[in-house]
């Protein structure tokens, strides 16, 4: 007889106990009722805590060989086989920086090129609402459809058991809004699907789609190490196991080192086509700022391009026809050739894009004279995009740049654990300096900020977490000593001794915000984490104004 492992979590002051047998079978009293909050807090017992992270960094992180294999039991759990994710009709996308904007504008062009098309989009992490993670139309699913759906998962999952002994018998926090996605965009026949990886592609759990209509990688870089290697090549090679047999694989510009093994995934799948694709020129308008922002568009554009060659007969670029069609293969087999033009619907798409968070310049909602700027950059390579963007005219420079005229300027940054703040604040401050010459700016990068805000991801002064921002991850004894931010803050005053201006070490997002504000007509910076960034939109009030696209 075995013997139950059992656990309980809250919700709502309310205890339900679950019964797990050794990852096999579960039973479980009904959870009494269905909202979204429920929702979050059952979704949050999935999240995997800080000390076992912390026990798997300390053993040397590698990706799960099973991990395939496991999310597809789950997806038969739910009553879904592989193949019929091949109807979700799926635009795959990878890459370590700007896979989320070039999903946002693959979406955006998307459905400005059809616009009687039901299209899907799943990506992570969110902002401010764990529902902002699945789209339909472009639009976050309500709190009611998601829980919805939320608990349809939940209860099929429940009720069904696992064909390996070895694997958890409930996915975690990602694997299961990934199993979700997948159910509720099959559930609702949509027309298209953008899916964007979480992390690397070859063992994510968005990888088990087995023919998507057409991959794409963005620009590589270096993230998740830990996970993925250390090498360009290693990295390239984990995003690069999207692609597939018969599938045309796109990426960007990159590294030679990348490039080439790319090139060697895309023969190995046997990938239709493997092609390499230039940024948009300066002179076509996006909703997206910064400069980065147009090798992302060059890439949704021709992924939208190879899409709509393949699955839509009424689809010509020449003509540039705006009706609805039906999404049904026409595609004759051959390489088809990037887009050399931009139709009026591609161009509106790209007009139109709205990806918050990224690059992101919002008036304060209380302050009139304040303005945020938002970037959840977080790697090197990202935060030398975002320091491109905040260091120039009209935006973190006065119009003139040799003028002293401006605001002052306050950063707040954090980074999660097992990123080097040192190599983060050395990249903002080479990037500083870097742009200020390229403007011919008389300032020096020691004196651009005149107060720096090292915060922890804790949302408000309380101690507390908004619900769809709790996260597990972080170590409870880190957070109250701040531990993080004290090696940040330490960092800083190692390169920058001479800095003139007030350095600040709090222990949450609302205490942070509250410090920037006392500063009268101030120009802040966020970056480091988007888990802050969308912190910041909740604490300061600048939801309704960041995340919707019409303000």
């Amino acid at each position: 007889m075995r013997i139950p492992y059992r656990f309980t979590i809250v919700i709502h002051n309310k205890k339900l106990k679950l019964f797990r047998f050794h990852g096999r079978r579960m039973s479980t009293t009904p959870i009494p009722t269905r909202t979204y909050r429920d929702a979050i807090d059952a979704l949050n017992s999935l999240q995997t805590n800080a000390a076992i992270l912390e026990a798997v960094r300390a053993a040397g992180s590698k990706l799960n060989p099973n991990a395939i294999p496991e999310m597809i039991d789950y997806l038969r759990r739910v009553g879904l086989k592989p193949s019929q994710l091949n109807n979700l009709n799926v635009i795959h996308i990878t890459g370590t920086k700007g896979k989320g904007s070039t999903s946002a504008s693959t979406d955006s062009i998307l459905r400005a090129a059809r616009p009687g098309w039901k299209t899907g989009l799943y990506t992570s992490p969110h902002l401010v609402a764990v529902r902002e993670r699945i789209r339909i139309n472009g639009e976050p699913l309500s709190e009611e459809e998601f829980a919805r759906y939320f608990f349809e998962v939940w209860n099929l999952l429940q009720n069904t058991k696992c064909e390996a002994a070895t694997t958890p018998f409930m996915p975690n926090y990602f694997r299961y809004l990934t199993l979700m996605a997948f159910y509720t965009f099959y559930q609702l026949k949509v027309d298209a699907t953008i899916l964007e990886v979480g992390i690397g592609g070859r063992s994510d759990s968005t990888n088990i789609v087995p023919k998507p209509v057409v991959t794409g990688v963005t620009a590589l870089g270096y993230d998740h190490t830990r996970l993925l290697g250390e090498k360009l090549s290693q990295i390239a090679n984990q995003k690069g196991g999207i692609y597939k047999e018969g599938v045309p694989a796109l990426t960007v510009q990159q590294p030679e080192e990348g490039i080439l093994e790319l090139g060697v995934c895309a023969v190995e799948q046997r990938a239709s086509q493997f092609t390499v694709i230039d940024a948009l020129p300066s002179t076509i308008p996006l909703g997206l700022a910064g400069a980065h922002q147009r090798s992302n568009a060059g890439l949704a554009v021709q992924l939208v391009h190879t899409f709509l060659s393949i699955k839509d007969q009424s689809y010509s670029p020449m003509s540039d026809p705006n009706t609805s069609g039906t999404a049904s293969a026409t595609w004759s087999g051959s390489e088809i050739e990037p887009l050399r033009f931009l139709p009026t619907s591609f161009m509106d798409g790209l007009k139109n894009a709205h990806w918050p968070g990224r690059c992101q310049t919002v008036p304060d909602s209380k302050l009139g004279a304040m303005t945020w700027f938002l970037d959840g950059a977080h790697t090197q390579e990202s935060l030398a995009c975002c320091l491109e963007w905040f260091v120039s005219p009209a935006v973190g420079l006065p119009i003139s740049p040799v003028s002293d005229d401006h605001p002052p300027r306050v950063l707040i940054f954090n980074c999660t654990s097992g990123r080097s703040g040192d190599a983060f604040l050395t990249a903002i401050l080479e990037k500083v300096e870097e742009q200020l010459a390229i403007h011919g700016s008389l300032e020096k990068k020691e004196e651009f900020f005149a107060k720096v805000i090292f915060c922890s991801n804790v949302t408000y002064a309380s101690g507390n977490f908004k619900g769809d921002l709790t996260s597990a991850a972080i170590s409870t004894t880190d957070n109250l000593n701040l531990k993080t931010q004290r090696e940040i803050e330490a960092a800083w005053n190692k390169l920058v001794p001479t800095y003139s201006g007030t350095v600040h070490v709090l222990p949450s997002i609302e205490d942070a915000v509250e410090e920037a504000r006392k500063t009268l007509n101030v120009s802040v910076l966020v970056t480091g984490s988007l888990h802050l960034v969308g912190g910041v939109i909740e604490v300061a009030g600048l939801a309704d104004r960041a995340l919707s696209p019409k303000a």
